[in-house]
């Protein structure tokens, strides 16, 4: 792909996201969720595969669905209150819509399946900016709306989430596939508790964002895109496989790490609402999504392939990311010492 028409695609996603996010006009944000979907697409395509077209139009047809959900319950709103400001949202059937609108747009359960089929068909670069900076928009909208949706909804979409995105990885050695389960089930627990504390949130998805492009980083770095793969990276870069290492237990949320900062946060401010029944299913799906990271933990560290890698430089690899990667792995694996500043 030409670098002009790159630098153009990825500015007129950052001006959809930033619009979205700066709007308190229901079609302003729509207006920013549609360029955002507009500019991804080309970049799908760029790879001219089956795959990569497949996906490209499960993605459109998808997020199409959810912008009509999104455009009509907003009208519905404006029809019922005369308001189309984004904080106005009061009646039950325009919320409802509107949560399933974003539901799809994210993918949370039971509106999950798009998402690791259009990963699978993609690039790293690409599966990286959609796990991520295409989660930003939806979830700020989420957010904002928090206080007027359906609670008992958030709360069974968050239970399918989490159970879902640990079932779903536990057969799967595509890599990509597995980081869609593992997002299906981050985004499960920011579901859970957006309700109760929108704060809590938004650090579940700061940290959600850090722990998953340090891994995707890492995997372009290795190239690898199935457990096979992976199982040869510490022939290529030690380090890196020991960094990887700890990256999958911090995604688990085994402490001290950081991923065990917002599950335990969150499972605080559960228990406060007096909802332990809920916070005691939750943390046992958790136990689903750990088996898998465990998993692919112990390929990386502790097996060998019967076979040797065929790449020339088996025992070192030039690293690209230099500078990203220690300060991505910082991020997602040490900042559990900074809990009593959270919480204050």
């Amino acid at each position: 792909m030409s670098p002009y028409a790159l630098s153009m695609l990825m500015s007129s996603l950052a001006m959809g996201t930033i619009i979205t996010l700066s709007s308190s006009h229901w079609f302003l944000a729509w207006m920013g969720l549609e360029i955002n979907t507009l500019a991804i697409i080309p970049l799908m395509t760029k790879m001219h595969h089956p795959r990569a077209t497949e996906s490209a139009t499960k993605y459109f047809l998808t997020q199409a669905t959810a912008s009509a959900l999104l455009l009509f319950s907003s009208t519905m709103n404006a029809w019922m209150t005369g308001e189309w400001t984004i904080m106005d949202m009061n009646s039950y059937t325009p919320t409802t819509i509107l949560t399933i609108a974003l539901a799809i747009k994210l993918g949370i359960a039971p509106f999950h399946l798009w998402l690791p089929d259009v990963l699978q068909g993609l690039d790293m670069m690409t599966c990286l900016i959609l796990s991520t900076w295409q989660k930003l928009a939806p979830m700020a909208l989420l957010i904002l709306t928090s206080h007027q949706l359906n609670t008992n909804l958030l709360i069974l979409m968050a239970l399918a989430s989490a159970v879902i995105g640990g079932w779903g990885a536990l057969n799967q050695t595509q890599m990509r596939k597995i980081m869609a389960y593992s997002s299906i089930a981050h985004l499960g627990w920011m579901t859970l508790v957006i309700s109760f504390a929108p704060g809590l949130a938004l650090l579940n998805l700061m940290i959600y964002l850090m722990m998953t492009s340090s891994m995707f980083v890492m995997l372009m770095t290795l190239n690898a895109t199935n457990m096979n793969k992976l199982s040869i990276s510490w022939l290529k870069t030690p380090t890196l496989a020991a960094s990887m290492m700890t990256g999958l237990l911090s995604l688990g949320g085994l402490p001290p790490l950081s991923g065990f900062l917002p599950k335990w946060l969150i499972l605080q401010e559960m228990t406060k609402h007096h909802l332990g029944a809920l916070s005691a299913v939750m943390a046992l799906s958790a136990l689903l999504s750990l088996f898998f990271y465990l998993r692919l933990s112990y390929m990386i560290s502790m097996t060998s392939p019967p076979n040797i890698s065929n790449a020339n430089l088996t025992w070192r690899k030039k690293n690209n990311l230099s500078l990203i990667n220690p300060i991505l792995v910082v991020l997602s694996t040490m900042l559990m010492p900074i809990t009593p500043m959270l919480l204050m």
